[in-house]
């Protein structure tokens, strides 16, 4: 076995590694936030967490399999640490910016819900006026 395909190995079981591990964590912590972005609606918060995971795992299994081929042909255990290194943290990075993506839009969610549930309702008309004759 060559080390290019050493390398293609350790990276999928890092990578594929990682996102269960991210995956996991989102979505046992997640549910949480969910509940009370959700008002306590607790069916659909464990739905929605589960369509947010499967929807983490599609993407990112997705972008970990497409940048899984490299150009460069790796001749020695350097370039297999260098090749790791960098497709790894590319990796890392793009959980990270989906895990931000996510918390900033159910933050966003969550503010807004709680804006309306704040707000003071009408003041009920004291009195009716006539209405306007046109003479």
């Amino acid at each position: 076995m060559d080390r290019t395909v050493v390398a293609y190995v350790i990276y999928l079981v890092a990578s594929i590694s990682l996102t269960v591990w991210v995956a996991r964590t989102l979505s046992r912590n997640g549910r949480i936030f969910l509940a009370d972005v959700l008002h306590g609606n607790d069916k659909l918060a464990d739905a929605v967490n589960h369509l947010l995971v499967v929807g983490f795992y599609l993407v990112n299994l997705g972008f970990v399999t497409l940048y899984l081929s490299g150009d460069e042909t790796i001749t020695d255990t350097r370039g297999i640490f260098e090749a790791l290194s960098t497709k790894l943290g590319v990796v890392l990075l793009v959980l990270g910016v989906m895990h931000l993506g996510n918390v900033y839009v159910l933050n966003r969610i969550r503010r807004r819900g709680a804006m309306e549930r704040e707000q003071v309702p009408p003041v009920a008309p004291q009195d009716w006026a006539a209405p306007a004759t046109g003479a």
